[in-house]
C-alpha cells in the first residue's frame, strides 16, 4: 500500500509539473497567436487615426470595394498567382522526377544547389536580382551580347516586365523548395510500380503522367494551397525589387509591384495609419485564402 501510494504522489507531481508547462506554452499561444487574431477582427470594425476609433461597422469591408488600389493589389497578385505558381511547381516535379533517377551521379550536389535559393536571405536575393535586371544588369548584357535584343529591357521601369522580373525571381528561390518535398513523396513510390509499367511498354513520359503525377496528388495538393497562401502574403520581394520605383502612392512602375501585404503596410506606416482598414484587408485576404484552398481540394477530389 506504502509503495502504491507513493507511486500516485509521484505521478500526481508530475501531472502538476505538466501541467505547468503545458500552461505556459497554451498563455502564449492565446498571447501571441489567438489575441492578436481575435484583436484584429474587432478592430477591423472600427476607422482608427491614432489612438482615436470610430466605429464604423462592416464600412471598412464595404470600402475596399470602391478601393482602386486594393483592387489593383488583387488584380497584381491574382496575374503572378496564375502565372508563376503553375510554372514553379511544374519545374519543381521535373526537378524532383530526374534527381529521383538511380542511374543520375551527383545527385546531392544538384539537389543542394537547388535548394541553396530557398535558405538565401530574403532581401540579399532580392536586391541582386534588382542589380542583375537593371538597365545596365548582368541579364541586359548578356542577352545583348548573343545578339537576342538590340537595346536593354526596362526590366524595373516597365509594368509588364517588372511583374516577368517579380515572377522568375520567385521561382528560382522556391523551385528548389518544393522540389524537396516532390522528392520526399517520390521516394515513398516502390520501383517495381516503375519497373511493371516499363514491362508493359510505358515510355518515361506516360510514367510521370500516369503514375507519378496521380501517387503525389496528396503533396502536389500541399504544396499548390502553400505556395497560393505564401503568393497572397508576398511581401519582401515586391518591395526590394521595387526599391528606387516607390513613392507615398506606387510600388514598382505603374503600381505594378502592389500587393495586398505591401497595400497593408502602406495603410499602416506610410499613408495616415489606420488600423482598422488594414485590419479589414487582411481578413479578406484570409477569407481569399480559405477559399481557394477550398476550391483546391474540390478540384483534387479530396474529401478529408
Amino acid at each position: 500500500m506504502s509503495k502504491s501510494y507513493k507511486r500516485k504522489g509521484l505521478e500526481s507531481v508530475w501531472d502538476k509539473w505538466g501541467w505547468i508547462f503545458v500552461s505556459l506554452m497554451m498563455a502564449g499561444v492565446i498571447l501571441f497567436i489567438f489575441y492578436p487574431i481575435v484583436y484584429s477582427l474587432y478592430l477591423s470594425t472600427f476607422s482608427t487615426r491614432g489612438f482615436l476609433k470610430t466605429f464604423v461597422g462592416f464600412g471598412n469591408y464595404t470600402k475596399l470595394f470602391r478601393d482602386t488600389y486594393f483592387i489593383l493589389s488583387l488584380k497584381n497578385i491574382l496575374t503572378i498567382l496564375v502565372i508563376q505558381v503553375p510554372i514553379m511547381l511544374f519545374l519543381a516535379l521535373i526537378f524532383a522526377t530526374l534527381l529521383n533517377d538511380p542511374k543520375v551521379k551527383f545527385k546531392a550536389i544538384y539537389r543542394t544547389a537547388l535548394f541553396l535559393p530557398a535558405v538565401t536571405s530574403l532581401v540579399a536575393y532580392t536586391v541582386i536580382f534588382r542589380v542583375m535586371f537593371s538597365n545596365d544588369g548582368l541579364v541586359n548584357r548578356v542577352l545583348m551580347t548573343i545578339g537576342l535584343i538590340k537595346e536593354p529591357i526596362r526590366w524595373l521601369l516597365d509594368p509588364f516586365w517588372a511583374k516577368v522580373t517579380l515572377i522568375i525571381a520567385l521561382t528560382w528561390r522556391w523551385t528548389g523548395y518544393n522540389m524537396m518535398f516532390y522528392l520526399a513523396g517520390l521516394q515513398n513510390i516502390p520501383i517495381e510500380v516503375y519497373e511493371a509499367a516499363e514491362i508493359d511498354g510505358a515510355t518515361k513520359t506516360v510514367q510521370f503522367f500516369k503514375i507519378t503525377i496521380p501517387l503525389l496528388k496528396p503533396i502536389i495538393l500541399f504544396t499548390t494551397i502553400t505556395s497560393t497562401i505564401g503568393t497572397l502574403q508576398l511581401f519582401d520581394e515586391p518591395m526590394n525589387l521595387a526599391a528606387g520605383v516607390v513613392t507615398g502612392s506606387s510600388v514598382g512602375p505603374g503600381n505594378s509591384l502592389l500587393t495586398p501585404s505591401v497595400y497593408i503596410y502602406n495603410v499602416c506606416f506610410k499613408y495616415s495609419p489606420n488600423f482598422g482598414y488594414a485590419s479589414a484587408i487582411s481578413y479578406i485576404i484570409v477569407i481569399i485564402a480559405a477559399v481557394l484552398a477550398i476550391i483546391q481540394f474540390k478540384v483534387a477530389g479530396e474529401k478529408e
